[in-house]
């Protein structure tokens, strides 16, 4: 093949991942619809609500591991199983502290994944800009705890919590820092978009807003987008260094 002949193959073959990876993902757009059309504000805690808000989740990580492999199971698929564990953890009020542990863990998972071969060609942590943004987000968390802090100590679990609500901020800071690190822009607007859903979310659990009219859709739509994204940007990753691992042969 000439020149010409392989960029339009190339340009063929990215059509047809594309569309490919969009069908993958078809099951979690009717999934996720069907959260939406079925939850209500007064929705009662069932197995049934719990595999409803699951479900999305897991169909993300089902197609992740079709796309990536078994490898992924320790990184961002294995990060959306336990993410499922923690939605339907956090159905039942008296489980949330075990659903943020499930989420602890995604988040760790995701942070590796982040700092895998598989992102290397993205990386780059050098640049001033970059650290800036590492000093940003930290300082961001940080203030974010000690504005939580008074709040926590109301909770009736406070001796946990307040450790415990501590260390997660400092697990999401540090996936969503990894994140930029990777210069995949969608792994890096859905870890911010994970981040804006857990602080929708601890505001409303801690009741340090009123009651907000859609304050759980707020959290669930940003929720599933980070989600998206996170899986997106995961495939991406493995087609870019294929691709760069066959030029390189070529």
């Amino acid at each position: 093949m000439d020149i010409l002949e392989t960029d339009a193959f190339d340009r063929r073959r990215r059509r047809n991942m594309s569309c490919a990876l969009l069908l993958s993902l078809l099951p979690f757009f009717l999934s996720a619809a069907l959260f939406f059309y079925l939850w209500t504000p007064d929705s009662t805690a069932s197995v049934m609500s719990a595999g409803v808000k699951s479900a999305p989740v897991l169909l993300l990580a089902a197609a992740v591991l079709s796309w990536n492999g078994g490898q992924s199971v320790l990184g961002v698929a294995g990060g959306l199983i336990f993410s499922a564990v923690g939605d339907c953890c956090l159905v039942w009020p008296d489980l949330f502290l075990h659903g943020m542990a499930a989420f602890a863990v995604a988040h760790l998972l995701y942070s590796f994944t982040f700092l895998s071969s598989r992102y290397s060609a993205y990386s780059s942590s050098s640049s001033i800009w970059i650290r800036s943004l590492y000093l940003i987000l930290f300082m961001f968390g940080g203030g974010f705890y000690i504005y939580m802090y008074p709040f926590l100590q109301k909770a009736p679990d406070s001796g946990v919590l307040l450790p415990a609500v501590g260390v997660y901020i400092v697990l999401i800071v540090l996936m969503g820092s990894l994140a930029i690190r990777t210069h995949n822009m969608a792994t890096l607007f859905g870890s911010l978009a994970f981040m804006v859903s857990d602080l929708s979310l601890a505001l409303q659990v801690f009741k340090v807003t009123a009651p907000m009219e859609h304050g759980n859709a707020v959290v669930m739509v940003t929720y599933y987008l980070a989600q998206l994204l996170i899986a997106v940007g995961d495939v991406n990753a493995v087609i870019y260094n294929d691709d760069i691992a066959k030029w390189k042969r070529s």
